[in-house]
């Protein structure tokens, strides 16, 4: 069944169209925001001008060309700002009428409590430029409104109103309509600027939420925060950590075969089931190169299972290319070699950090993988030493290794039933 989407209401159409007064495609959405608000609050203004030089003129108070001028004088400005889009233009025109109709009117009309107050809509010219510019235009101001509003006063006070003169019953009304109608449009505008810097507060937190989570999955979070906090170089030194590394076996050939889209597409589900895996142990995915994928325990934090965190996380990944899932119907083999030793690690670049480790276990680590076997899981005596208390090493014998000679190799089998057994025995 289709939505109906629901009719807009003559206030929704008419605030629509008024917002496209002066609009530019070009326009961010703050400028058509401001555009829209100034416009909107320019229109309302209108029909209270002319309500006011109506009302003071039909009491024979010449006064009432004074708010009739406003009137042209900001209709005119309308039209001329929907033809030439020029917002800072309207806003300056709009501030400077605004400022001197109704605070020079205070002196025809006799000063402050004679004029009724009308002098108080001239705070609508700083308030403009808090909202729509910025606080040192505001200042400024400010400091010409109450110039102007003390002194157009003092000026009315001094010098009496002219004749003939509004009776008083109209002075107090006209005293509660500019203060209720006049309070109404600052209240308008300070709630309009409140709502847009609280929106502009929550996109800058959503911004910076955003690139916090950019940072985390590029860097670990110790790093990430440690590279915050401080601009030297980020270099550490661990003395015992294991790392992994996993090619696909054939996948090159397999590569020319398929459209470019697939190949990324089969690689990203792969790799990203591996991602899950090392969250799953807590270890600190490095990077991936390729079709291979390298990933460490004991780095950035030290742990002591290091070798044993890293070889369930071998296992479940051998596993999931042989499993009933999508991962298993992928038909991948994957190679893996495993070693344990001493590494660096540290943060290199500036456009594209990249957390990486060096050393001879890393070097190790990778001969392993490329040395090692389609489907098995290859790994040193450094780490069979670590894993043989609670797993199945199956020994391989030696194998040449380009520029270390002969190396002794096994094969990580499964994890030792007795230890389960003991593990759920102790868990019960």
């Amino acid at each position: 069944m289709n939505e109906v989407s629901p009719i807009p209401s003559v206030r929704e159409r008419l605030v629509a169209r008024l917002a496209l007064i002066g609009a530019d495609p070009h326009d961010d959405e703050d400028t058509r925001a401001s555009k829209a608000l100034l416009v909107l609050i320019s229109v309302l203004i209108l029909p209270v001008s002319l309500l006011w030089a109506a009302l003071y003129l039909a009491f024979g108070s010449p006064v009432g060309w004074v708010p009739l001028g406003y009137f042209v004088v900001l209709l005119a400005s309308i039209v001329v700002f929907s033809r030439t889009r020029n917002f800072d233009q309207f806003l300056y025109v709009g501030q400077v009428a605004i400022l001197f109709a109704p605070t020079l009117s205070m002196v025809p009309l006799g000063g402050f409590l004679d004029s009724g107050g009308v002098g108080l809509w001239g705070i609508l010219a700083p308030l403009g430029a808090l909202v729509f510019s910025d606080v040192r235009a505001a200042a400024r101001w400010y400091v010409a409104y109450v110039v102007v509003f003390l002194g157009s006063g003092l000026a009315g006070e001094l010098l009496g109103g002219v004749s003939p003169a509004v009776p008083l019953w109209f002075t107090s009304t006209m005293l509660a309509l500019n203060v209720t109608v006049g309070g109404t449009i600052v209240f308008t505008l300070l709630a309009v600027f409140a709502s847009q810097r609280r929106d502009a507060l929550a996109a800058l937190r959503e911004e910076q939420s955003r690139s916090e989570s950019l940072l985390l999955n590029i860097l670990p979070r110790s790093i990430a925060d440690r590279l915050k906090a401080q601009t030297q170089t980020i270099a550490d030194q661990f003395s015992s950590a294991s790392i992994l590394f996993a090619d696909v076996v054939d996948f090159t050939p397999l590569a020319e075969r398929l459209p470019p889209a697939e190949v990324v597409g089969v690689l990203d589900h792969l790799f990203t089931h591996f991602d899950v895996l090392a969250e799953r142990y807590e270890l600190e995915k490095i990077k991936t190169i390729g079709d291979c994928y390298m990933v460490a325990a004991g780095v950035p934090s030290p742990r002591p299972d290091h070798a044993h965190a890293l070889a369930l996380m071998a296992l479940d990944m051998q596993a999931a290319m042989h499993s009933a899932d999508e991962v298993g119907q992928l038909g991948l083999e994957l190679r893996v070699g495993i070693n344990s030793g001493p590494v660096i690690a540290g943060v290199i670049g500036r456009k594209r950090f990249l957390y990486d480790l060096w050393g001879d276990a890393v070097n190790t680590a990778s001969r392993m993988e490329s040395h090692g076997t389609s489907g098995r899981i290859q790994i040193t005596r450094a780490t069979k030493e670590l894993l043989e208390d609670e797993f199945v090493c199956e020994p391989r014998g030696t194998i040449p290794i380009k520029g270390k000679g002969e190396i002794e190799a096994w094969y990580l089998v499964s994890r030792r039933a007795t230890k389960r057994r003991n593990q759920w025995a102790g868990s019960s």
